[in-house]
Formats: structure tokens, C-alpha cells, sequence
């Protein structure tokens, strides 16, 4: 596999003598540009004109993903800061899928936001966000690495509680605290990390390699591990995402599912040794994924709401990007951090368009919202694995680290449960048409999203597996790739023949299941004050008083007694 050297799709060897100082201006820029832009919203001139240049923001972060030569590393900040970027395959891979779904959203986001009065704080949350996910694609040292996940993930509260409802402060309250929860895992595990190496703020990769041999190997890990999985939305940590999802607007759904949770995955793919085997540590991620995968499947098929739907696909195919990446680790196969991202690449685009199309349908008459459940579902199946599309391209590669065995037949039959999921999104899709006819200003760039997220898997894929892209054409690898989607074909339409009658769980789930809980707890609590209050007073406690030692004397002269 030739992934690690994943080469810039760019030719732009004509420039050889400017290139190096020319890559490293767009490295920064990429970062700086949407940073100064936040602040510049605060001036009411500038806040005007942002609306017409956010397409253009993510500009200088796409060429960067194409024409920066890949192992390419600058220092912005001497010593002590030592501010570092760097870009190698799986970073190129995300930051280009992210740069692309943050400029088709963002033409989205202002038709979509354009009569909202709190637009313009939407859009310093939104250049906040875009810069902090450009960050950590690009960061190289440990201290900035935490700066920029810190600047993605809280700035991304803004986006998810937005509309400023009870349910979206409640959705976005949840967000900041697991956020909070995530931040104090990450630094511990990284001042554990930092302190095996020699230099204050040591690069990523150099404390890396020191983890196998590490006293602090264990705690490190699991710190790690619960750091980065919150932010996939691994079970039981994924609670925030379906609540988030379900109240956000239409655009910043989408770069949540799309872009804030490959925070998590690039985390994952930069604090986790490749190429050294680690069985356990392998297995348990591999294990959640895999189990996190079905269970987004399960909880989503009884959703009633398109975007919920699709909040729990995405829980379901971070757990397979988890179940990937532990695989790999666990038998410390080269290539599978490459791998990894371009799985989570494909799934970036496909869950953006599809979170578009969502928003399409609903400005849509009825008529009309069939039209877009059927591109809606199109992209369904290609997250899924239909042979032909650009999700069977990303499924073939992911088959190259998990093969056949009980986690590749799982990995394989989750491609079934994706099948009946999207089946059943494309459905609620179908059902969201009100009225009229939706704002070109929101199809377009739907559109757009749709064709890049199913063509530009195939021209990748070679460069990411060594492979020609014929080889996932033969016979044998269209019907593996087949026969899931067929299975879970079979299973929509047994579904829509005789669907049994299942309530919808909550948005939150097992965050529901503890609120029983909690209110059962409160009921126990509140019992025992009104006893205590009770007990307290004087007749009552005199009587126990007594009571007791009558009790203690009783067994005082039993115990005297001769047996």
C-alpha cells in the first residue's frame, strides 16, 4: 500500500524553486485566514461583506490538501511554543474533504440563514470552527494539537446551539460538558505523554514513539482512547450527537457529523503508534467500534426525523472507522492510519450532501422532496457500499486491513445494517416536502457536495492502496460488495410490508434511560430527607432513643446467657 506516500494530486513542479516557502504560506493561511476573518465580524463593514466570501475561506486549505508535498513540516514558533505544522497522507486526505464540505456549506448556510437575525454570530462560530478543523488536521506539536481541539470542538457549541431553544440549550449544555469532560482526559494524557521526551512541547510523532515503552503506557492509552471516542460519538459517549443534530440548523448539522467528529478520528490517527502491534488495545477499539456500529443502526431505524436518522448513522460508521483503525493497531498493519481517513474522508462528503438534501426536502413541495429522496437515497447506498459508487471504493479499502475473520464479517454485515438505515432516512427524506420550491442558492451547492462525494472516491483511490481501481470491478469483489446491500434492500422492503409497531427512542437514548434514574434517585433522596425531618424531632427521636436501648440491653443479656 502506498499510502504513506500518498502523492500531492498537483503538479506543480514548474514553481520547485518558490514551492517550499509557498506551502508553508498556505499551511498557515489556512488557519489564519478563517481566525482573522472571525475577528474582523466584529466590525459591522466587514460583517456585511463575510456572507460573500465564506465560499472562498476554505480556498487556501484545499490547495494546501493538493499541493503540499506530503511530509512537509515548518516551525511557525520558535522555542519555548514551538508551534509546528506539518501534512502527511491522512491529514491531506481530511483537511481536502473537510475544505470542500465547509465551502459547499457555507454557500449553503447563508441562503439558508439569510432571513435569521443571529446570523452574523452563526458565522464568527462558523470561522471559528473551520479554523480550529484546519488546525488539527495540520498541527504537529503536542501543545498546539490541544490548542486546536480545543478551538474545533468548543467553538462548535455555537453551531449546535444556535436556534436558542430549550432543546437546544439542553442539546448544546450536554455538548459543552462532555467537551469539557473530553479537554481534561486529553490534557492529562498529553502532559503524561510530553513527559518521556525531552523538549517541553515535543512533537507529536517523536512522543508518540515513545509510548510502547512508556511506564505511563497504560493510563496514557486509556485517557487517549475516552478522549478521542467522546468526540467520535462512540457508545456510550455519543450521546451528545444525536441531541446536537437534531436541533442545529441544517448546515451546521452537517459539519458536525462531517468535520467536528474527525477531530476524534485524526486524534486517534496521530496519538496511536502504526506499525507496532498492539493486541488488546487493538481489540477493545475494535470491539466498540464494531458494537457502537450496530447499535447506531438499530436506535436509528426507529427515528422519525431525517436528520436524527442520520445523527445515528453517523455514531454507526464512526464505529466502523473505530473498528478499522483497531484493527490495524491491533496487528500493526502499514497503511491503516491512511486507510482510516480516507474511509472518514468519503464519509465526510456523503453525510454533508446528505444533511443538505435534508434542508432541500424540507423548502421542497412534496412532489418535489421525492426527487430529492432519490439522490438522497443514491448517496444512502453509496455510504453503504453499492458496487459502481464511490462508497464501494472506500468499503474495498477498508477490507484491505480488516479481512476476512469475525471482525471483517462484521465489518462486511454492517455495510447490510447502513443499507436498511439509509432505506429508511431516504424515507423521512421523502416525507419533509411542505411547500414551494426550494432556493437555487440551496440545490446548488447540495448538488455539488452530492457529485464530488460519489466521484472523488475512485480518484483516490489508487494513490491511498496501491491498487489499480480496477480491482474493486471483478466479479468477486462486486457481489462481497453486493450482497449487504442486497440483504438490507430485502430487509427495507420486508420493513415496509409489515413494519412492527416500535416507538421511537429519544434522541439521547441511554442519556434518557438515566433520567429514569435520576428521577427514581431523586424520589429515594427525597424520601429519606422528609424521614430525617421526621426523625428530628424530639418525641420521635426520644422514642428511638429508647428503643435502641432497649434493643442494645436485650442483647447485652442474651449474650450473658450460658449456651
Amino acid at each position: 500500500m502506498t499510502g504513506e506516500t500518498l502523492s500531492p494530486p498537483l503538479d506543480l513542479s514548474a514553481l520547485e524553486p518558490a514551492m517550499p516557502a509557498l506551502s508553508e504560506a498556505l499551511m498557515v493561511v489556512a488557519i489564519a485566514l478563517p481566525l482573522a476573518l472571525a475577528f474582523a465580524a466584529l466590525v459591522p463593514a466587514a460583517r456585511r461583506a463575510l456572507p460573500h466570501l465564506l465560499v472562498f475561506v476554505p480556498l487556501p486549505a484545499l490547495i494546501a490538501a493538493l499541493a503540499v508535498p506530503r511530509g512537509l513540516s515548518m516551525l511557525v514558533a520558535p522555542d519555548p511554543f514551538r508551534f509546528t505544522l506539518a501534512l502527511d497522507a491522512p491529514g491531506a486526505l481530511l483537511l481536502g474533504g473537510a475544505s470542500l464540505l465547509w465551502m459547499t456549506a457555507g454557500t449553503y448556510a447563508m441562503a439558508y440563514l439569510r432571513k435569521d437575525p443571529a446570523r452574523p454570530a452563526f458565522m464568527v462560530w462558523w470561522l471559528l470552527t473551520m479554523a480550529g478543523s484546519f488546525a488539527v488536521f495540520l498541527v504537529a506539536d503536542v501543545a498546539s494539537f490541544y490548542l486546536a481541539y480545543a478551538l474545533v470542538s468548543f467553538s462548535a457549541y455555537g453551531l449546535a446551539a444556535h436556534d436558542d431553544t430549550p432543546q437546544a440549550r439542553r442539546a448544546g449544555s450536554l455538548y459543552l460538558a462532555l467537551t469539557v469532560l473530553g479537554e481534561a482526559l486529553l490534557i492529562a494524557a498529553f502532559v503524561m505523554l510530553a513527559s518521556g521526551a525531552t523538549d517541553a512541547n515535543p512533537q507529536i510523532r517523536d512522543a508518540v514513539a515513545l509510548l510502547p515503552t512508556s511506564p505511563w503506557k497504560t493510563p496514557v492509552l486509556v485517557l487517549i482512547l475516552l478522549g478521542f471516542i467522546l468526540k467520535m460519538g462512540l457508545f456510550p459517549l455519543h450521546v451528545w450527537m444525536p441531541l446536537a443534530h437534531s436541533v442545529a440548523p441544517v448546515p451546521g448539522s452537517a459539519v458536525l457529523s462531517g468535520v467536528v467528529v474527525k477531530a476524534g478520528v485524526i486524534g486517534l490517527l496521530r496519538f496511536l503508534p502504526e506499525g507496532v502491534p498492539l493486541p488488546g488495545w487493538g481489540a477493545m477499539l475494535c470491539g466498540a467500534g464494531l458494537f457502537t456500529a450496530y447499535y447506531g443502526v438499530a436506535v436509528g431505524l426507529t427515528q422519525t426525523h431525517p436528520k436524527r436518522a442520520l445523527a445515528y448513522s453517523t455514531v454507526s460508521q464512526m464505529g466502523v472507522v473505530a473498528a478499522v483503525i483497531g484493527a490495524g493497531v491491533m496487528n500493526g498493519t502499514a497503511g491503516t492510519f491512511t486507510v482510516a481517513a480516507f474511509y472518514a474522508a468519503n464519509h465526510m462528503l456523503l453525510k454533508g450532501a446528505m444533511f443538505l438534501a435534508v434542508g432541500v426536502a424540507m423548502a421542497s413541495s412534496p412532489k418535489r422532496a421525492w426527487a430529492v429522496a432519490a439522490v438522497a437515497g443514491v448517496l444512502g447506498l453509496s455510504l453503504a457500499g453499492l458496487p459502481l459508487t464511490g462508497g464501494a471504493m472506500a468499503k474495498y479499502a477498508i477490507k484491505l486491513i480488516v479481512p476476512d475473520g469475525v471482525a471483517g464479517t462484521l465489518v462486511t454485515l454492517s455495510a447490510a445494517g447502513s443499507t436498511l438505515l439509509m432505506a429508511r432516512y431516504a424515507l423521512l427524506v421523502a416525507c419533509s416536502g411542505t411547500k414551494g420550491t426550494p432556493p437555487r442558492d440551496l440545490v446548488v451547492p447540495a448538488l455539488a457536495l452530492a457529485v464530488l462525494a460519489l466521484v472523488l472516491p475512485f480518484a483516490l483511490f489508487e494513490a491511498v492502496t496501491g491498487l489499480p481501481a480496477s480491482a474493486a470491478f471483478t466479479p468477486s469483489a462486486l457481489l462481497k460488495g453486493l450482497w449487504p446491500v442486497a440483504l438490507g434492500l430485502g430487509g427495507a422492503a420486508l420493513l415496509a410490508w409489515r413494519a412492527p409497531r416500535v416507538r421511537e427512542v429519544p434522541a439521547g437514548d441511554i442519556l434518557n434511560a438515566l433520567g429514569v434514574l435520576g428521577t427514581a434517585g431523586r424520589a429515594i433522596m427525597g424520601g429519606a430527607v422528609a424521614a430525617d425531618d421526621v426523625l428530628r424531632r424530639w418525641p420521635v427521636a426520644a422514642f428511638a432513643l429508647l428503643a435502641i436501648a432497649a434493643l442494645l440491653a436485650a442483647t447485652l443479656t442474651f449474650a450473658a446467657l450460658p449456651l
